[in-house]
């Protein structure tokens, strides 16, 4: 029986890095959300898994990936427990919790990138708070960029293995979610990101070295991929591309 992912049907968001991970590790797994699409549903499957669908653990929100009885929400957490069994994740303890630790510190970008859309509030669409989204944007790019993109430059040129991956000798989850932050940066900001890819090579050289892994190419080929728009995390705004 194969992974099943519950997430949601039309965007990639924070259940791309989950994707990504399944896609290259070559698991087998279901996109429930996706499925209850094709067949004309919408997100009850999703919602399903949460409230008292999850018993006495149930769920906040999704991503929810089940493997059998098993439950595991939060993309890190997914992470953390599908890499095992998928071969990406490192085989010592101490560099699956480091691992762990610099997915947890990608999640934590991810919030601020969505916060370049959504400054003042999720009730609220782009366009009431454009005024707010654009000067966030300023500070995202000003200073949330450097030192986030920085520090990632920093640990991959520390790798003690001298691999040019992200922790060990070997392709990680961590990789892929790296790759993930270049493609979603070119997309949403695809001038300004020219401006400064030039500062991040170990970053670029990995969503690069990612790029051309055979079941990544088979993924980005197929309709198992759901485009870049405006409805996700990364979304691209002209205005904001200056």
């Amino acid at each position: 029986m194969g992974y099943e992912l519950y997430y949601h049907a039309s965007i990639q968001g924070r259940g791309e890095f989950v994707r990504l991970a399944l896609e290259e590790g070559g698991a087998s797994y279901t996109d429930i959300g996706r499925q209850l699409a094709e067949q004309g549903g919408g997100q009850q499957a999703v919602l399903a898994m949460m409230g008292d669908a999850g018993g006495d653990r149930p769920p906040f929100a999704p991503p929810i990936l089940k493997d059998g009885d098993y439950l595991v929400s939060h993309t890190a957490n997914i992470l953390m427990y599908v890499g095992n069994h998928i071969g990406l994740a490192p085989a010592d303890e101490q560099q699956r919790h480091w691992l762990h630790g610099l997915q947890l510190t990608i999640t934590d970008f991810i919030k601020d990138v969505h916060d370049t859309h959504h400054p003042l509030s999720n009730a609220l669409f782009y366009e009431e708070q454009k005024d707010e989204a654009a000067a966030a944007n300023e500070k995202f790019h000003e200073l949330r960029v450097p030192k986030y993109f920085g520090y990632f430059e920093i640990v991959i040129a520390r790798n003690s293995s001298a691999s040019g991956w992200l922790v060990g000798d070997a392709l990680s989850y961590g990789d892929t979610s790296i790759y993930h932050l270049v493609e979603g940066m070119n997309y949403a900001w695809p001038k300004r990101w020219a401006s400064v890819a030039g500062n991040y090579p170990g970053m670029c050289q990995i969503r690069n070295r990612v790029a051309a892994r055979p079941n990544i190419q088979s993924y980005l080929a197929s309709e198992r991929r759901i485009p870049f728009n405006t409805n996700g995390v990364f979304r691209h705004y002209p205005e904001l591309d200056r």
